[in-house]
C-alpha cells in the first residue's frame, strides 16, 4: 500500500497529510492508503489545496456515494455540495454544539469532507471528539449497561420551525414538516471496518433513550454526552483559505466554534452515504 507522509494532530485523534494533491486523478492505491489512515485516525487535515466544487465531489466519491441533506438546501449547481457560510451580521454559525451529522437518518453518513474558501483572520476552529476514546474509559460496568440500549434520534430540535439550525441567514432549510420524525440506533454503536466500538449518542439529535423513564433518560444522556466531549478525548483544527479535513461520523463528534463575530466565514462540504449502525 502507499504510504503517506503523516503527522498526527493530538495524542487522541487527527492527523495531517502532506504532499498530496487532491485536485489530481490519485491512484487505487493512494485512496486506500487514505482510507485506512481515515479509519485509523478518524480526521484527516490536507492543507494548501486548490478545489472546484467539481473536484471536491469527485474527491468524495472515491470513498462512496455522494448524500444530499433532507432538511438543508444544497448549491444551486450541484446539490451535493452544501454551502456553509456565516456573515459578518450572523447571529448564529451552522454546525455551532457538539454533534455527529445527521445521525436522525436511518442510514447516517460515512463522513464528511469539507473545504475552506474563506476563513475569518482569526477563529473559526473545529474540535473533533474521539468517540471510541470516550468509550473505552467507560468502566466495564458502565459498558454492560449500555449494552443493547437503543438512543432515539430526531432533527426536529435543529431542522423543524423554530429550531436551532433554522436562524441563519445565509443557510435555507427546508422540508421541516419532516424534520420531527424519530429514529433509533445502538447507544453503543460498532465501526464497520475497524470493529471498534464507539458512543454514538449527541446533544444535538439524541433526543432520549428507549426503555428509560424521562428522568433516567435525561440523567444517562447527560453522563454520555459529557463523557463523548472530554478535553482528553479531542483535537483541534485551525482553517486556512485551501484547507481540506475529512472526518469519521462513525467515530468522532465534531464543534465548529463561533468566535468570529462580524467576520465571515465560507467553508463548502459534502458527505459519504453511510449504511445503518449497529
Amino acid at each position: 500500500m502507499t504510504q503517506l507522509d503523516l503527522s498526527p494532530l493530538a495524542g487522541a485523534l487527527g492527523a495531517t497529510v502532506r504532499g498530496l494533491d487532491l485536485g489530481a486523478e490519485l491512484s487505487s492505491e493512494t485512496i486506500a492508503a487514505i482510507r485506512a489512515a481515515f479509519v485509523e485516525h478518524h480526521v484527516l487535515v490536507f492543507r494548501d489545496q486548490e478545489l472546484s466544487p467539481e473536484q471536491q465531489m469527485s474527491f468524495g466519491r472515491r470513498f462512496g456515494e455522494l448524500d444530499t441533506h433532507p432538511f438543508v438546501e444544497g448549491n444551486a449547481e450541484y446539490p451535493e455540495v452544501i454551502d456553509v457560510v456565516t456573515e459578518p451580521d450572523d447571529v448564529f454559525n451552522f454546525g455551532g454544539g457538539w454533534h455527529t451529522d445527521v445521525t436522525f437518518l436511518e442510514e447516517p453518513d460515512l463522513g464528511s469532507i469539507l473545504y475552506a474558501v474563506d476563513v475569518p483572520q482569526g477563529g473559526g476552529d473545529t474540535l473533533f471528539s474521539n468517540q471510541h476514546a470516550a468509550y473505552d474509559a467507560l468502566s466495564e460496568t458502565m459498558k454492560e449497561m449500555l449494552d443493547g440500549l437503543v438512543g432515539i434520534h430526531s432533527a426536529g430540535p435543529q431542522y423543524a420551525d423554530g429550531g436551532s439550525s433554522t436562524f441563519h441567514k445565509s443557510m435555507k432549510t427546508k422540508e421541516a414538516d419532516l424534520a420531527s420524525a424519530f429514529v433509533a440506533h445502538p447507544v453503543v454503536r460498532t465501526h464497520p471496518e475497524s470493529g471498534e466500538k464507539a458512543l454514538y449518542v449527541n446533544g444535538a439529535f439524541t433526543v432520549s433513550i428507549a426503555g428509560l423513564h424521562g428522568d433516567e433518560s435525561a440523567h444517562l444522556l447527560r453522563f454520555l454526552i459529557r463523557q463523548a466531549t472530554k478535553e482528553i478525548f479531542t483535537c483541534r483544527v485551525q482553517w486556512e483559505p485551501g484547507t481540506l479535513v475529512m472526518w469519521d461520523n462513525r467515530s468522532v463528534q465534531h464543534y465548529a466554534l463561533y468566535d468570529y463575530a462580524g467576520q465571515r466565514r465560507h467553508m463548502r462540504r459534502v458527505t459519504v452515504k453511510g449504511d445503518r449502525p449497529t
